[in-house]
């Protein structure tokens, strides 16, 4: 009887995240095809662009769509009265709920793996598409960090991260094991140089123990410089834009980047939210169920079930938002963001594990 109650839940969630995800999925396509005739973007872009950003619009969209599926689960066994067989054959409200979170829990479990390994490298690979609409730069994550300008090419190799100085509030991009290879029209490489770091300060770049070699016809120079300035449109918003997008990097890629941000001390907020949202994310999904459940069991005493999914549906993505809400204070007041994500989840949690837990 548990497998059939869970077999309707997630008949019911996956339903659901076909509906919401084919919504999304036809949105962004849409925005897509405004893009599409942007210098070397092309329709075939846009469709893999949506293609590959699909596992992250899953992973993001999960947790509203248990929150719906579960409730319409319940909600259709309730319509017919098989809610009410199982709770005169023996099965407590507490049973039911952790029966119809068994698969929930497999899918959250998935999502995670999703997360760690499909999902990054489907938006890396879709940032490289998206910068083909710009004829000037085109920037991926294959090997460290890669840029282009003309015929010059840039590619960091080392931690790379935007900066913020906490006393003065200055803001600048610093890059770690820096090459930069020049090129002629015809492709043939003119002169590469290496440097151990680049900082980009108050609109220019300036290049630490640089080494760069040049490839004549006849012979090979070196010269070697303790600093460079590099004149380059590539700004610090343009690298930024690439680096400061944490939510979508994986654990390890996150606690690579706080571990180098702290050792430097510098400002890591950003990295830790994404990387505790990662932590958080199945528990998440056991709360914001467990917390509209009891609107699905309600229907068994009296009806309004449509209005009872809609308050449920209400409660469990405004949890989401005040979570998230809690993240971003975390920020600005400097207090633990994992505070921030467990505590608005908690309260919920407590709430509805006294409902379910209760003797009727």
């Amino acid at each position: 009887m548990t497998f059939y109650l869970a077999r309707s839940v997630l008949v019911a969630t996956l339903a659901t995240w076909a509906v919401l995800l084919g919504f999304t999925t036809m949105v962004d396509f849409y925005g897509e095809l405004r893009d599409v005739g942007k210098e070397s973007y092309t329709l075939s872009h846009a469709v893999l662009f949506v293609m590959l950003t699909t596992p992250r619009r899953m992973y993001d969209l999960f947790p509203t769509v248990a929150v719906i599926g579960s409730l319409l689960g319940l909600g259709s066994l309730a319509a017919r009265s098989e809610l009410t067989v199982m709770r005169a054959v023996g099965l407590s409200k507490l049973q039911m709920g952790a029966a119809a979170l068994i698969p929930l829990l497999l899918l959250t479990a998935v999502m995670a793996l999703n997360m760690e390994t499909i999902a990054p490298a489907g938006e890396q690979r879709a940032e490289e598409l998206a910068n083909s609409k710009s004829r000037q730069m085109i920037m991926a994550r294959y090997s460290g960090l890669w840029a282009r300008e003309g015929n010059l090419f840039l590619n960091a190799r080392g931690n790379s991260a935007p900066h913020v100085n906490k006393a003065t509030g200055e803001r600048w991009v610093e890059l770690e094991d820096v090459r930069l290879y020049q090129f002629d029209d015809k492709g043939k490489l003119l002169s590469l140089a290496h440097a151990r770091r680049a900082e980009h300060r108050r609109e220019a770049w300036t290049l630490f123990d640089v080494e760069r070699t040049f490839f004549e016809p006849r012979s090979v120079r070196v010269e070697k410089l303790p600093t460079e300035q590099w004149k380059t449109t590539i700004d610090d918003s343009t690298l930024a834009a690439q680096l400061a997008r944490p939510r979508y990097l994986t654990s390890a890629e996150l606690r690579s980047n706080i571990e180098y941000l702290r050792r430097n001390r510098l400002d890591s907020a950003k990295f830790e939210s994404a990387y505790w949202e990662h932590w958080f994310y199945p528990y998440n999904v056991i709360v914001l169920c467990l917390a509209t459940i009891p609107f699905a069991f309600g229907s068994l005493r009296s009806g309004g079930f449509g209005k009872r999914l809609f308050i449920g549906i209400l409660i469990g993505i405004g949890a989401l938002l005040v979570q998230r809400m809690f993240a971003g204070l975390s920020d600005v007041y400097r207090f633990d963001v994992r505070l921030a994500y467990l505590f608005p989840p908690l309260v919920i949690l407590g709430l509805s594990w006294g409902w379910l837990a209760r003797k009727v």
